[in-house]
C-alpha cells in the first residue's frame, strides 16, 4: 500500500482516483470474504459477514484513505486515538448484566456490540461472538497503519534499517508492558497483541531483509514468492478446499476424515499423523500456485 500509493503521488496521481481504486479493491476482497464465507449453499440469513478477507477489506479502505491525505505523524495519532479508543471501551463501559473491564471470551464489550449488530451472521463455530467483529476492527487498523509507517521507513535512504530495528524492539517493549494491564489476545485483537505482533512482523522482516537483500540468499525463498505471487487465488482455494473436504462424504465419514484415516494415519502417530495431512494439503495448494506462476497467470485484485 505504502510503496504503491507513495510512488504514483508523486508522479501526480489524482487522490480522488487513488480513492476509487481504493473501495474497489476493498470492495472486491469483501465479496471474495462472502463467496468463503457462504460456500456452496449461500444462506444469506445466517453468512457470516465479517471474517479474515472482510476484515482485511475495511482495515485496508480505512488505512489507505488515512495515508492518502495526511502524514506521517497525525497516522501515529490515528493509530494511537484507535488504540485508546478500544481501550476506553473494552475497559469502562457497563456492558448490561455483566459490568465493565471483561476480557473473556464472549463476555465483553465487543461480544455485547457483536450480539447487537451482528446477531446471526457470526463465526458458526462460536455464534455469539466473532474473532473479527467489530470492536476489535479498531485495533486491527491500527495494526494496517503500523504497516504503512513501516513502509514508509522502507523508503528512506540510508538509515531504513535503523529505524525499523529501534522501531521492532520498542513496540515489542510497550507490547510486554501493557500486557500487565489488558491480556495480549488475538480472538479479541487487543492493544498489546496489535504492538506485540507488529514489532515481531518488523523484527522477522529486518532478519528476511539481511537474508535476501544483504545476503543474496534467495534461491530459498522462491516457494514463497510463487505463493505470494497469488495470495488471494491460494487463500480463496484453500477455504474452499477445505469446505469441500469436509461436505463430500465417503462411506459415511467425511472426504478429509477418508483421506486422513487411509493415507496419513498408518504413517504415523496421530500429531505426526496431522502433520502430514496439513503438509500435503498445503503441498497441493503449492502445486496449483505453481502451475499458475509457470503460466504466468497473476489475478490482480
Amino acid at each position: 500500500m505504502t510503496l504503491s500509493f507513495a510512488k504514483r503521488m508523486e508522479q501526480g496521481a489524482d487522490r480522488g482516483k487513488l480513492v476509487i481504486h481504493v473501495v474497489r479493491r476493498a470492495a472486491v476482497i469483501y465479496l471474495l470474504g462472502l463467496l468463503l464465507a457462504g460456500f456452496p449453499y449461500y444462506h444469506l440469513d445466517r453468512i457470516r459477514v465479517g471474517g479474515v478477507l472482510p476484515r482485511i477489506a475495511v482495515c485496508y479502505l480505512i488505512a489507505s484513505i488515512v495515508f492518502l491525505f495526511v502524514g506521517w505523524r497525525v497516522q501515529i495519532a490515528t493509530i494511537a486515538g484507535l488504540f485508546v479508543s478500544y481501550w476506553l471501551l473494552m475497559a469502562l463501559y457497563p456492558v448490561p448484566g455483566l459490568g465493565a473491564g471483561h476480557w473473556e471470551k464472549g463476555s465483553n464489550f465487543a461480544a455485547y456490540i457483536d450480539q447487537m449488530f451482528l446477531h446471526g451472521h457470526m463465526w458458526g463455530q462460536t455464534k455469539t461472538w466473532d474473532p473479527e467483529g467489530i470492536v476489535s476492527t479498531l485495533p486491527a487498523i491500527g495494526t494496517t497503519l503500523l504497516g504503512a509507517l513501516a513502509g514508509q521507513m522502507l523508503r528512506m535512504k540510508g538509515e531504513r534499517v535503523k529505524w525499523l530495528a529501534i522501531s521492532s524492539v520498542a513496540l515489542i517493549g510497550l507490547g510486554e508492558v501493557l500486557g500487565v494491564w489488558m491480556p495480549i489476545n488475538k480472538s479479541l485483537w487487543t492493544v498489546p497483541y496489535a504492538l506485540l505482533m507488529a514489532g515481531l512482523a518488523a523484527l522477522e522482516f529486518l532478519v528476511l531483509y539481511w537474508i535476501v537483500d544483504v545476503k543474496g540468499w534467495r534461491v530459498w525463498a522462491k516457494p514463497f514468492l510463487i505463493f505470494g505471487n497469488n495470495a488471494i487465488v491460494v487463500f480463496v482455494l484453500s477455504g474452499i478446499a477445505g469446505r469441500l473436504l469436509l461436505l463430500i462424504k465417503i462411506q459415511k465419514p467425511s472426504l478429509g476424515a477418508f483421506l486422513y484415516s487411509s493415507l496419513f494415519a498408518p504413517l504415523a502417530a496421530q500429531k505426526n499423523a496431522s502433520l502430514l495431512y496439513a503438509v500435503s494439503f498445503v503441498g497441493v495448494l503449492f502445486l496449483v500456485a505453481w502451475l499458475l506462476h509457470w503460466r504466468r497467470w497473476y489475478l490482480r485484485v
